[in-house]
């Protein structure tokens, strides 16, 4: 039977969940996530919980913090002056914004604090710092280049 290996295309159908059991993800109602094992698409442990499951065979992953969307950053955590944002805009902790770096990339922040005259931004991924939990099952395996037989 083929199991999944380093360069194949692959299919998943997956649940991902906190150490608490709270649900952040799940393909369930939708297709199943494809991508190519050992590319960097996904988290590193998701990576590693594929790679050699058979076709229909079904794994759960636990994934610590490192090997996930690594720890929390400080560096990640900025105040920013209040007279940045726009008049008519109310900053409310948790709320999540949009902004975009000098290169004109955008990536969403959430607001971590409102102090008098600046907002505490927080551009960590939401789940930076926390161990996760997968419940895989591979759904289909198409090979890699690399497993192509030539005559």
């Amino acid at each position: 039977m083929q199991t999944a290996k380093k360069g194949d295309k692959v299919k998943v159908h997956y649940h991902g969940k906190l150490t608490d059991g709270t649900t952040f993800d799940s393909s369930e109602g939708r297709a199943p996530l494809e991508f190519e094992v050992g590319s960097g698409q996904v988290i590193p442990g998701f990576d590693e919980g594929v790679t050699g499951l058979q076709i229909g065979e079904k794994k759960t992953v636990n994934i610590p913090a490192a090997q996930a969307y690594g720890p929390v950053s400080d560096d990640q955590i900025v105040e920013f002056p209040k007279s940045q944002f726009p008049a008519d805009m109310t900053p409310e902790v948790g709320m999540p914004l949009q902004m975009s770096n000098d290169q004109g990339q955008t990536f969403q922040v959430v607001i971590k604090e409102v102090k008098d005259d600046t907002v505490v931004l927080d551009a960590n991924h939401p789940l930076a710092g926390k161990d996760l939990i997968f419940d895989i099952e591979l759904v289909d395996i198409v090979p890699g280049k690399s497993s192509i037989i030539m005559p």
